[in-house]
């Protein structure tokens, strides 16, 4: 039986820890900071999961079999290479790999090298740089900062003018001197992640996220508004072909590099009429779509990780229903919003909610920008998002807003 560390606090980390939690070779599962909201399934440890130093010792003090980390920033941060040096049990990149999601223009240098299909781009390091790419590679096009920004840091510039205003924007930003303008891709857009070490890849299904703020994909991007998996508009030849011409290039790639990868390997993917083609590359889990994709996992999550590591391809088993969700998020997110408010009626909820940002004060209340994931599971799409809907109704508290579009846009089915 398993002790399991998880690293992080949001939605994510709550999926995580009620998966591991009903694994049969698990006993106890631990989460640093964690959540109020977690309670019911893990032990919420107040740890500053950047301080290296204080981490490994609870760790050592706690006979913590396994480290799972949730966020990009701590892998960033070399998280991973502070624990093994420890010879403390971790899963998750060394930051030589974790590369690939805090630098846009390594991961693309890659692909590039290795021939991983994905959008063409230029890389620029000043405003005026920008400028000058624009005259060559006009809107509609794909501006990323070079850098870890929370699922942020991407404007889709449909005009130059507001190309313009997000070089703009970005160049000002004390944490980027680096952007990639990348060609727009037109397609159908879908999640792929899987559990790797080195040259094994082991992928899960594929999920369906809504980055933009509002309706019918408007206002700013952001960490995501909502999720559901399956995702019927991807056929299977699809999929396999971002499994063999992708995720298992990238991991190769990586070895080739000199940096294997070892962790979750996220392929955000754009099916396009010229096939599947990478939009970007993250090292850890994607939020929200852990959480359906957890909801979903038959596999004991931690036996995966074992096969895995233990250099034995395996396959993931997900149950055959349909899990949607929705985030309900304080009102301004992404950008300025206030916290600290009363959140009423989650005792109403019949269905699984996911703490992303809750704080408890005699009830639970708003701690964050994205704050509660409300999912269920059921035989149809529209089953499943009907259920969750009706079950935000109980949800009181009017500093909070969500899209009401998730798992009702129709996307074109591929054939």
């Amino acid at each position: 039986m398993k002790q399991v560390l998880i690293l992080g606090q949001g939605g994510r980390e709550h999926a995580l820890a009620r998966c591991f939690k009903k694994s049969p070779t698990v006993s106890h599962v631990f989460v640093a900071p964690g959540n109020p909201g977690m309670k019911d399934v893990a032990t919420c440890v107040d740890l500053d999961i950047m301080d290296f130093k204080s981490l490994i010792t609870w760790i050592k003090n706690h006979s913590v079999d396994l480290v799972f980390v949730g966020p990009e920033a701590p892998l960033s941060a070399g998280v991973v290479d502070a624990l093994e040096a420890e010879h403390i049990h971790v899963f998750g990149p060394r930051a030589a790999s974790a590369r690939i999601e805090s630098s846009k223009s390594f991961a693309k240098s890659i692909m590039k090298k290795y021939q991983i299909p994905t959008a063409n781009y230029v890389d620029v390091t000043s405003f005026d740089e920008g400028l000058d790419a624009l005259l060559s590679h006009p809107a509609p096009i794909v501006i990323k900062a070079d850098g870890l920004m929370a699922g942020k840091g991407v404007v889709v510039a449909m005009s130059n003018e507001e190309a313009k205003e997000a070089l703009h924007t970005m160049f000002n930003h004390p944490d980027v001197n680096h952007i990639v303008l990348e060609e727009f891709l037109e397609g159908e857009e879908f999640s792929l992640m899987a559990f790797v070490f080195e040259d094994i890849v082991v992928p899960c299904d594929v999920a369906k996220d809504y980055k933009r703020a509002y309706d019918h994909d408007q206002g700013p991007n952001t960490g995501g508004m909502g999720a559901y998996s399956p995702v019927p508009s991807i056929p299977q030849w699809a999929i396999d072909e971002a499994i063999e011409k992708i995720m298992k290039p990238m991991a190769n790639a990586m070895v080739s590099e000199g940096i294997p990868f070892k962790g979750i390997l996220y392929g955000g993917m754009m099916l396009t009429k010229e096939g599947v083609k990478t939009i970007e590359f993250n090292v850890r889990f994607g939020d929200p779509e852990t959480e359906v994709l957890c909801s979903r996992l038959i596999t004991p999550i931690d036996q995966v990780i074992d096969n895995v590591l233990n250099k034995e391809q395996c396959e993931l088993e997900f149950d055959s229903s349909f899990a949607l969700g929705v985030v309900l998020a304080s009102k301004g997110y992404p950008e300025k919003y206030t916290t600290h408010h009363p959140i009423l009626g989650l005792d109403a909820v019949e269905c699984e909610v996911c703490h992303m940002g809750t704080g408890y004060d005699q009830g639970f209340i708003t701690q964050g920008g994205r704050v509660l994931f409300v999912m269920d599971k059921a035989e149809t799409l529209d089953k499943a998002r009907n259920s969750v809907y009706n079950q935000i109704k109980h949800i009181q508290c009017e500093h909070l807003f969500y899209r009401s579009d998730i798992g009702l846009v129709k996307e074109k089915v591929y054939d």
